[in-house]
């Protein structure tokens, strides 16, 4: 199992994913995505996004005087999406962590996250903050999350370099395989969460 780049040739596959999962397809871009793959069968089992938004000061022109001015990008980590036969396996925890690798590439120091799942997202290290400190954009994307797909919604933040991925994920993710869709459950996993799909917002993996 790994993690790659999404190609132009999934964006079909990925919003048929996005819709039947109740995923968040805003301003979708296929090259945005990233997709876990299952190196014997070649099947993919997740996929998740970092959307880059642009801050007020820097669609308006703001001052731009002053180098040590607050920056005028912000990153979001949204629409992730574990397929039903890979979850509990690692998959999207190791999802995220490739794309926070990717944001700190890019320079940025901190990803938010928006949210009504949010005890997932704090064992890798996300802490939520108050509304008011998050970036504008976020702001608005917050309202509209609320208004729509995911009504408990609640922000979240990363320091990148307080990323953590626990082992048992780790692991986890080195044993994946896909399970028979026709087997029978015989209790309710963790990373389901009881969410009705067609108000989730994340389809988490717990990867327990």
């Amino acid at each position: 199992m790994y993690v790659r780049d999404a190609k132009n040739r999934e964006e079909v596959w990925l919003l048929d994913h996005i819709e039947a999962m109740g995923l968040d397809e805003t301003s979708f871009r296929s090259r945005d995505y990233v997709v876990a793959i299952d190196e014997q069968s070649g099947a993919k089992a997740g996929f998740a996004r970092i959307r880059v938004h642009k801050t007020d000061a820097d669609s308006e022109g703001g001052d731009t005087e002053s180098p040590e001015d607050e920056p005028t990008e912000c990153c979001e980590l949204t629409s992730i999406g574990v397929l039903e036969n890979w979850r509990g396996q690692g998959v999207g925890a190791h999802i995220i962590e490739r794309l926070v690798e990717y944001a700190g590439d890019d320079g940025f120091e901190t990803v938010y996250a928006l949210t009504g799942e949010a005890d997932y997202l704090r064992q890798f290290g996300f802490r939520r903050i108050e509304e008011s400190s998050l970036p504008e954009p976020l702001v608005n994307r917050l309202e509209e999350k609320r208004n729509g797909i995911d009504p408990e919604a609640i922000p979240l933040v990363l320091d990148i370099e307080s990323f953590e991925l626990p082992e048992r994920l780790r692991e986890a993710f080195k044993r994946a395989t896909e399970r028979d869709e026709s087997a029978e459950s015989t209790e309710e996993s963790p990373e389901d969460f009881g969410i009705d799909s067609d108000s989730a917002t994340y389809k988490y993996d717990t990867g327990r």
